[in-house]
């Protein structure tokens, strides 16, 4: 009691000395108090792991959607445009005009076409063939900068193909070798259209990181495409590459101008609405979900506190009889919850930095150590695990935690506060 009076006698204003020690003196364990500690034990593991939680399924499905973002928008274009009242046949003309709008970085015209691709291995697989001129491959910078095999220089000359990365494996194929690819639409004879089939050499092979794309992409010079799909002279469609993907609905009406003819504009927005809505539902239910475990980690702290403030019912009037008044009883308490709520807090959030920097170097060891595919790329799309903090989010959970666990230790303080000295001895 000597050091209280010490610190009592050197200041006894708000969160002075004296009332951070009391508080001090409440969070230690001892021998009598092994239930409270427990329970303030597991509080701040509780705040810790909710609080880190949070921060490391956020950065993964922000990460996730960026990554899915940056890989969607780098294969195909922001902008679609398809010819309304005529083929496309003066594609050239067009995209010319269209890359001479501002905020526009690139126009390359496209020919689509669903094909079954065939291989040294399996029964062949769905596959879709781009028709793409040479110098426009080289300006989609996601694949021309992800070839692992072989080069696409030269691409407009030969007849060889590019394809992804998974592809070539679930076919058994590798640079140099013939990739069969058989169309529906073929041939109209007197019995009928025949499927076109027609064998290509493997030019390229790249790998973009997502699996849907490294699995069902083939890049076909643009010229071979035109008589492979019987378009001879014309193009399906005009995909247009902008500076920033959310100002294309600034950008329509000058593409519209630019066009000069009849079109029909789809930006990426529209064909990915339904993925990118369903992502953000989900990242909001998690949101919610998971804040749960925060705000059990803070009733356990209003539980540790009433049962303190039932065990300290002594040392309550015993300060009080000293001269300690009400407001400084449940500052003391309110120091005693804080302080397990702020240490929780912050060392969630250094958990969940530590995990969040190192996320795939966890999901290799897990993998490793269950000799299973954690995460597979075939079902979660890409072939690594990203982890991306948005600092205002991180702001948001911190503070959210760090105003549950103040919330928390209000009730139990007052109780503290309002405690008659006189009723607390006589039971004792």
């Amino acid at each position: 009691m000597s050091e209280l009076a010490a610190a009592r006698s050197a200041g006894a204003g708000p969160f002075s000395m004296f009332e951070r020690m009391v508080a001090w003196r409440y969070l230690r364990s001892r021998r009598k108090e092994t239930v409270i500690s427990v329970i303030a034990s597991i509080s701040f593991l509780g705040i810790m792991l909710g609080v880190a939680t949070l921060i490391v399924v956020m950065a993964v499905m922000n990460g996730f959607r960026a990554e899915l973002l940056t890989r969607i928008l780098g294969v195909n274009g922001h902008l679609i445009v398809q010819p309304l009242d005529s083929p496309l046949e003066d594609y050239a003309q067009v995209a010319s005009r269209i890359n001479g709008v501002p905020g526009v970085k690139y126009a390359i015209p496209l020919i689509d076409g669903q094909v079954l691709a065939q291989g040294n291995v399996g029964g062949g697989t769905g596959a879709l063939v781009r028709g793409i001129r040479g110098e426009d491959l080289g300006k989609i910078a996601i694949v021309a900068s992800n070839v692992k095999q072989g080069s696409i220089a030269g691409f407009d000359t030969g007849e060889g193909v590019a394809i992804g990365k998974r592809m070539a494996e679930n076919l058994g194929l590798a640079l140099g070798d013939t990739i069969t690819l058989i169309s529906p639409d073929g041939d109209v004879t007197p019995l009928g259209t025949t499927p076109r089939m027609k064998g290509y050499k493997i030019a390229a092979i790249f790998e973009v990181g997502m699996s849907e794309y490294d699995s069902s992409i083939v890049y076909m010079p643009f010229s071979e495409a035109q008589l492979y799909f019987n378009m001879d002279g014309r193009a399906q469609t005009i995909e247009i590459y902008v500076d920033n993907p959310d100002d294309v609905d600034a950008l329509k009406p000058k593409v519209e101008e630019a066009a000069q003819r009849p079109i029909d504009l789809v930006d990426w927005r529209q064909r990915n609405e339904t993925f990118f809505s369903a992502l953000q539902v989900e990242r909001n239910v998690m949101f919610m979900i998971l804040t749960l475990i925060v705000l059990v980690a803070a009733l356990n702290i209003i539980s540790g506190l009433i049962m303190l403030v039932k065990d300290k019912g002594h040392d309550i009037a015993i300060l009080r009889t000293m001269g300690a008044s009400r407001s400084a009883i449940l500052r003391i308490f309110l120091m005693t919850g804080a302080a397990i709520g702020v240490t929780g807090t912050i060392a969630g959030v250094l958990l969940g930095v530590l995990i969040c920097t190192n996320i795939e170097s966890i999901r290799q060891f897990f993998s490793w150590m269950t000799g299973k595919v954690l995460f597979n790329p075939e079902l979660y799309f890409l072939s690594q695990l990203p982890a991306k903090m948005d600092p205002r989010e991180t702001t948001y959970v911190i503070l959210m935690a760090l105003g549950l666990s103040f919330l928390a230790t209000v009730f139990p303080a007052w109780r503290a506060a309002r405690l008659d000295p006189v009723e607390a001895l006589r039971y004792e």
